[in-house]
């Protein structure tokens, strides 16, 4: 019955900042814009949709994204460089026999809240 996710709304109060964070801060690839309020991205087959709450009950951030890495302490060190803030340092959550899973929390210009995550081989 379902076979993945194809789109993920992600809502946002001001339409150009917020492509701008996606597409130069982040390096999401963008799709295309659709006046007037909505623009499209893509990451690993799935789409990201920017919009504004279309009803004042759904105006809230989104669910939590968890975006892979491959090295998490690189990719923290680019997005600080290009303004993001971190809500924690990356940091181990789980060990799984020879592999670990490290992540590490920032916030978009919306007040979503999203998670970089790295499985990383234990020597």
């Amino acid at each position: 019955m379902l076979k993945g996710i194809g789109q993920i709304a992600i809502n946002v109060h001001d339409l150009e900042r917020a492509t701008n964070f996606y597409r130069d801060v982040l390096g999401i690839r963008f799709l295309f814009s659709a006046p007037p309020k909505l623009a499209f991205f893509e990451i690993g087959g799935v789409m990201l949709m920017l919009s504004p709450a279309d009803k004042p009950e759904f105006d809230h951030p989104s669910s939590l994204l968890y975006f892979d890495v491959d090295d998490i302490r690189a990719a923290c060190a680019t997005l600080k460089e290009r303004g993001v803030e971190f809500l924690d340092e990356p940091h181990r959550v789980h060990r799984d026999g020879e592999r670990e899973l490290w992540m590490s929390a920032f916030r978009d210009t919306e007040g979503n809240t999203f998670v970089l995550r790295t499985w990383q081989t234990v020597p």
